[in-house]
């Protein structure tokens, strides 16, 4: 067995900037791990984390650091003890996962435990000035009708009311991105429960949410920022309904898929996030989908054009392509 490993760092435009409680991107850079053996490659995409500061240089540092190991023929257990949580960890976990299942003839899916269904994913509504713009947002994707609108403490009630007045027929999830206080929680969760919201995302800082041990909010509160990966778990468990696993918070399907079990075994709703990308980010979250409530895998929907023969979405479902791309 002899293995080569790359790293390359690109950068995918989004259609309009995409905007969320603290942060703007005007484009999606990536690392793309690939790894060589006996005529099969197998690849990985991440983004990283960028409330922790992680960048494409960085995690291309981390990931040239093991290029040894993987060279020698590591494995994805072996690779939970060479990175820590990360994006770096989940382009080489994602590379490896690929790797195997065309060495063994056995797509990811099948190895996982999970069947392939064609998943419904939320379609993001990113912030805007006004109420109306955000409704004119939603009026627009008039062939789908499941909603994740990002809000901040500015008129969020109206900002959802905007959007429900412009489409009853909607689902609409919200996600705060740790925007608001306790006290603000406590003043719009109820009217945005009465306004047909189904779940409210990370209302509080990631560190700052001890005060909902005990709380009882009207819709279900989902974990996203505070709970990274399964060391967070037990706390998220307290505090929380539902918790959002992204693979690059986490470190890639595999600790995914051990976070996802243990968070059923404790009676929490799951969802799958992603931090935007392209398909081959959203490939091996489209596994862990299978598992969950809720998906937000609509990455390649907010940039200018995804990679040659990705996912396949369509009304708000996402499905494998025909051809194979990544994991079958």
């Amino acid at each position: 067995m002899k293995r080569k490993p790359s790293i390359e760092i690109e950068s995918w435009p989004s259609i309009i900037p995409f905007r969320i409680s603290n942060h703007v991107w005007e484009d999606f850079p990536c690392v793309v791990y690939t790894i060589e053996q006996d005529g099969f490659i197998g690849r990985g995409e991440a983004l990283g984390v960028h409330y922790c500061d992680e960048t494409p240089a960085s995690m291309a540092q981390q990931l040239q650091e093991i290029s040894g190991q993987i060279s020698a023929g590591a494995g994805r257990q072996q690779l939970l003890e060479l990175l820590p949580p990360g994006g770096a960890r989940c382009a080489a976990d994602s590379a490896l996962w690929d790797l195997e299942a065309q060495l063994s003839g056995t797509s990811v899916w099948e190895t996982a435990g999970v069947a392939a269904n064609a998943i419904e994913t939320v379609f993001t509504i990113g912030l805007e000035d006004t109420p109306d713009q955000m409704a004119a947002k939603a009026s627009a994707a008039s062939d789908l009708t499941l909603f994740k609108v990002k809000i901040d403490n500015d008129r969020p009630v109206e900002r959802i009311a905007a959007i429900r007045k412009a489409r009853p027929d909607s689902r609409l999830v919200v996600d705060v991105n740790q925007g608001w206080t306790f006290a603000e929680l406590e003043k719009y969760g109820p009217a945005l429960h009465e306004l047909g919201v189904l779940m409210i995302e990370q209302p509080l800082p990631r560190g700052g949410d001890q005060q909902l041990e005990g709380y009882h909010s009207a819709a279900p509160l989902c974990a996203d920022e505070s709970c990274m990966h399964l060391e967070e778990l037990d706390d998220a468990a307290a505090r929380y309904q539902i918790i959002n696993i992204k693979l690059d918070k986490c470190g890639g399907l595999t600790h995914g898929l051990e976070l996802a079990r243990a968070a059923k075994g404790r009676g929490l709703g799951l969802m799958v996030g992603c931090m935007g990308g392209t398909s081959l980010s959203m490939a091996p979250s489209h596994v862990l989908a299978q598992l969950c409530e809720f998906v937000d895998i609509d990455g390649p929907l907010l940039i200018k054009k995804d990679r040659d023969g990705g996912l396949i979405y369509d009304r708000g479902f996402v499905s494998l392509p025909q051809t194979r791309f990544w994991g079958q």
